[in-house]
């Protein structure tokens, strides 16, 4: 099996090395792909008003100048046109991906990009910041992203469909379990924007999350997390809204 790995925290992040440390119970033909600075926050962002450089890095590891859905084509479309990868993993991202911030995420437009392309795709990330601010167990993605994508690539899915994995905020040893969920909805903004001033008297603007904990229900990767539990969540590219949809249809004068 040839796995490509790919990330939005850039070439040099902690979890691509747990990535690879994933991969490697599944093959030796590892190629990675990933962007040579970090790419947080940039969705499914493409790079076409400036060039997109890539960079050898030695031993199938290149590093790009682009957004990690850049990283995705360049290898599909450059690096590994004669020999595509069967599975294509992104991750193991610094911090949680779920509800709303799964269309933010590069990590899952990482994994969404390949998925697009008809090859096997999952996106994996490291929840933080619920036991205590800055925590990271990056124990508890290697141990359980091997047996999370282990159970996935033996149960399978169905080709549109990109599976976005969360690992909990706590020690291995603390693992509830894994849970199937569906996207979460947050019932409050945890992004917020913080003015501050240069040396200069200017204002610039920070954005960043802080961190809230909402109350969602069951059967959501939020509710999962917060209770450590590995989340697996089914995403679809495919945005429309159904019910909407048909009610529009219905009372749209024809």
């Amino acid at each position: 099996m040839r796995i490509l790995l790919t990330n939005d925290d850039g070439i040099h992040a902690t979890g691509l090395g747990v990535l690879q440390a994933i991969a490697a119970e599944f093959s030796t033909d590892i190629w990675i792909v990933a962007p040579e600075f970090e790419q947080s926050g940039k969705s499914r962002a493409v790079t076409l008003t400036d060039p997109v450089r890539v960079r050898d890095a030695g031993g199938n590891q290149w590093g790009v100048s682009g957004t990690p859905t850049d990283c995705v084509l360049i290898a599909l479309r450059k690096l590994m046109v004669d020999s595509p990868p069967d599975l294509i993993l992104s991750g193991v991202n610094n911090g949680q991906n779920l509800a709303g911030d799964t269309s933010m995420s590069g990590t899952v437009a990482a994994a969404l990009m390949g998925t697009a392309n008809g090859i096997p795709s999952i996106a994996l990330s490291q929840s933080k910041n619920f036991r205590a601010a800055g925590s990271l167990d990056w124990e508890t993605a290697k141990h359980c992203g091997i047996q999370t994508v282990r159970r996935l690539l033996e149960i399978g899915w169905p080709t549109p469909v990109t599976p976005n994995v969360n690992f909990p905020d706590c020690t291995p040893e603390e693992v509830a379990g894994v849970q199937m969920t569906r996207q979460g909805q947050r019932d409050q903004l945890t992004i917020d924007t913080h003015t501050r001033s240069d040396l200069r008297g200017k204002d610039y603007v920070w954005i960043a999350y802080n961190g809230k904990m909402s109350r969602p229900p069951e059967g959501t990767d939020l509710h999962a997390i917060y209770n450590n539990y590995v989340s697996v969540t089914p995403l679809h590219v495919d945005l429309t809204h159904g019910p909407c949809l048909r009610m529009l249809e219905e009372k749209w004068p024809s």
